[in-house]
């Protein structure tokens, strides 16, 4: 289920598909904050729930996982032949950064047309190490938060399919690896947590993104490393734009005002600028030719 921003006549504005993070739905503050200024600049926009999130444990039997692609994938192929939208950015937080890079990378260099570029901020692109770092004593609270969410959506998702799922081992887990081990994992058939977190990392693909990407981390996040983001896959891919910041925590980067027009949350508008680059050759090249 996703919540949609339509400009009159859609098809002549590029559309911005935003992903959430983890714990998120389309009415995160970050996906509310980027949908206003995109829409704002004359965007189309998208704000996409995940499997099981915003209320929608309803609508499907089944889980979502980090590196599951294919719901954003049938998103964009349901805007450009259905809808006639010419130019599509997905822009993803944490979890959904992760699933903008993978799904640029398992294009490779067979993206849709109208895919103008991919942007992400704080992504997990190696699981693994993420879930590391969140076991870190200091890391507690987050740890905490993550589990608890993730109980709560997979005790409602049995109450929306009866039989569908035993919840005899939830209240013994503590932590999101062993959600993974017990749910996760085994739902999608991959070996365990592990196996998991390695097929669904977009540090798998990132190297055959081809096209622009615009990727927004920093070295103080608590539970992202930075080491992933120094890798040459990402370095020396002269499609993706690396902003590897020292300050700016997990998905905060809030800054000074600049100006009256500037509310401070950099991330979002250096998205809008992105897209805004990347998008204008491609709809103002659409605008001449239904002109003719």
């Amino acid at each position: 289920m996703a919540e949609c921003h339509w400009q009159p006549r859609p098809w002549e504005h590029v559309t911005l598909l935003a992903l959430h993070g983890l714990n998120g739905s389309s009415d995160a503050h970050y996906m509310r904050g980027l949908a206003a200024k995109a829409f704002a600049r004359g965007m189309n926009v998208v704000r996409l729930n995940q499997r099981n999130c915003g209320d929608t444990e309803q609508l499907s039997a089944g889980l979502f996982h980090s590196g599951l692609t294919a719901d954003a994938a049938l998103v964009l192929h349901e805007l450009t032949e259905v809808d006639g939208i010419r130019a599509i950015a997905v822009a993803g937080y944490s979890l959904g950064g992760n699933l903008a890079l993978k799904l640029a990378g398992e294009y490779g260099a067979h993206a849709p047309r109208a895919l103008v570029g991919v942007a992400a901020v704080s992504p997990i692109i190696e699981i693994s190490q993420c879930t590391r770092a969140l076991e870190r004593r200091e890391n507690v609270l987050y740890q905490w938060n993550f589990v608890k969410d993730l109980k709560r959506r997979m005790r409602r998702k049995a109450r929306c399919h009866p039989g569908a799922f035993d919840l005899s081992p939830l209240s013994g887990i503590r932590t999101v690896r062993a959600f993974d081990e017990m749910y996760t994992a085994p739902h999608f058939g991959f070996r365990d947590a592990e196996d998991y977190y390695h097929r669904a990392s977009a540090m798998r693909v990132v190297d055959r993104v081809r096209v622009p990407a615009l990727i927004i981390a920093s070295e103080d996040d608590p539970f992202v490393p930075s080491r992933p983001f120094h890798d040459p896959k990402i370095t020396r891919n002269p499609h993706i734009d690396l902003r590897l910041c020292a300050h700016g925590g997990h998905c905060g980067f809030v800054g000074e005002k600049t100006s009256s027009d500037d509310d401070g949350y950099w991330a979002e508008n250096q998205i809008v600028a992105f897209v805004e680059r990347h998008a204008t050759p491609e709809i103002a090249d659409f605008r001449l030719q239904i002109s003719d």
